[in-house]
């Protein structure tokens, strides 16, 4: 019985010591922070302060980041509205649109992110599109103008979005990154400003807070997908015989 004891026991103290000797690529760090919106218009942030969907993001410095898995994100199209409203991806997914609403959609981009259009579809089916090379995505149906998203495709898989109070957490493999932040009623000059490098290590690490600005951001009027002013918001009964409201 004593013999036995001492194998197991050296058994457990061998396993011990190979945990420690891992190399660090296989232990995890952890950065968390919290970002604040500031000269911002909106009710939902001056009264609310509510401090969601901001996205954090980690990059390898001196390293390529680790290829992650192709995947499939939904961003649903119900009630005229885009879900979610921000949808941060790694380049390489697929995003599918479904239409959930009892009319039809045509969800499109024009801008440079990556133009698409995926045509005019009916209630109940779904349109795919992937997204290759990280950018800026913003997304309009052709046909209600109030619908808009924005797609933010990523060349790390590390990141986040933000809470409603601004918090965030992100774990990654010790190791230098840069950390940016997007927030879509930001200019790309203040979101530059806040770019900086950070040294994770087996130690939890907390980022100083971050204060996004909307001052200087203005908003644009979107047009349709071929370039001209929106009609008058249809009827869709009307427009599409059969569908109803």
């Amino acid at each position: 019985m004593i013999w036995r004891w001492r194998t197991c026991f050296n058994f457990a103290a061998l396993v011990a010591g190979l945990s420690l000797s891992l190399p660090p690529i296989l232990r995890a760090g952890m950065v968390s922070g919290t970002v604040r919106l500031s000269n911002s218009r909106l009710e939902s942030v001056t009264k609310r302060q509510d401090y969601s969907g901001i996205i954090v993001s980690l990059t390898p410095v001196g390293q390529p980041p680790p290829a992650p898995p192709a995947k499939h994100v939904v961003m649903l199209q119900k009630n005229k509205m885009f879900t979610p409203h921000i949808l941060p991806v790694v380049a390489g997914s697929v995003v599918d649109f479904p239409n959930a609403d009892p009319i039809f959609h045509n969800a499109f981009s024009s801008y440079n992110g990556q133009i698409f259009d995926v045509g005019l579809y009916p209630p109940g089916t779904s349109k795919s599109v992937r997204f290759v090379r990280p950018g800026v995505v913003r997304v309009f149906c052709n046909i209600h103008p109030s619908m808009s998203s924005v797609i933010v495709v990523l060349g790390t898989p590390f990141f986040t979005t933000t809470a409603a109070n601004g918090s965030f957490r992100l774990d990654v493999p010790p190791g230098t990154y840069e950390l940016n932040v997007f927030h879509e009623r930001s200019t790309q000059i203040t979101l530059q400003s806040l770019a900086q490098r950070v040294l994770v290590t087996e130690e939890p690490l907390v980022v100083p807070a971050l204060v996004v600005s909307e001052a200087g951001f203005l908003p644009a009027p979107h047009k349709n997908k071929y370039g001209k002013e929106y009609a008058p918001q249809p009827d869709d009964k009307s427009v599409y015989p059969g569908v109803r409201n």
